[in-house]
């Protein structure tokens, strides 16, 4: 891996406050999300996005979300 991102078994990560997790909703749908750690994102099932979180910061943006299966 040549960029300088931390992959998820780095310890320079930041956490994920687990509080915070519970009050987040899906700027969609206002559904629940679910914490995928390995790839770092809030995944809603409902919208069929996931997404990022960058730096400990979820991106609760439509807009940068990926769609998913």
């Amino acid at each position: 891996m040549t960029d300088d991102a931390p992959d998820a078994d780095d310890p320079r990560r930041p956490p994920i406050d687990r509080h915070m997790l519970e009050v987040l909703v899906c700027p969609l749908t206002q559904g629940r999300l679910n914490y995928d750690a390995e790839a770092q994102e809030l995944v809603s099932k409902a919208a069929h996005l996931a997404f990022p979180i960058r730096g400990g910061i979820p991106i609760l943006l439509i807009d940068e979300a990926r769609e998913i299966d």
